[in-house]
Formats: structure tokens, sequence, C-alpha cells
């Protein structure tokens, strides 16, 4: 809901990115596209702020909750990758 209220609120989104640049004004900011992105919740309804790694039947490596920068983050989840996988064959 905060999402979607920043996205309608021109006055809104100002006031969250003035938490990060103060000195922001609107005449700063332009219009643009914006997106929906998956996110996963905990048990708690909080968002998992990380990758979540889990094995299944020694077989099947899941990796999920992937959030920005998951891109940036590529090499290291392919070796995270790698790694479990050798702890799965040994």
């Amino acid at each position: 809901m905060k999402e979607t209220w920043g996205d309608l609120s021109k006055r809104a989104f100002l006031a969250s990115c003035r938490r990060y640049i103060p000195e922001l004004t609107a005449a700063d900011l332009e219009p643009g596209p914006s997106g929906v992105r998956a996110q996963a919740l905990g048990p708690d309804g909080r968002l998992v702020d990380d990758f979540i790694v889990e094995t299944q039947d020694r077989r099947i490596l899941h990796v999920r909750n992937a959030p920005s920068p998951a891109a940036t983050s590529s090499l290291a989840i392919g070796q995270l990758v790698a790694d479990r996988f050798d702890e799965l064959v040994q």
C-alpha cells in the first residue's frame, strides 16, 4: 500500500525521497515508469531482504527471492549455488 501511495502521490513520493536527500524539491522530480517486483514474505509478514537457498531431497537446490541487486550479485550467487551443489554430491 505504501508503494502504491508513493506512486499515486507526488507529495508522498517526495517525502519518502527526502529521507535520503533532504534538499530534494518537487522540481527535481520527473515522471517515469514504475513496476512491480516479487518479494518474499516471512511467516511474520515482513519482507525477506536476502536470498533464500534451500535443498530438497538432496537433489534439488532452490534459490528464491533474489531482490535487487541480484543481477550485480550474479557471480556470487553462482558461486553459492556451485558450493551448495558440491556439498550435496559429497
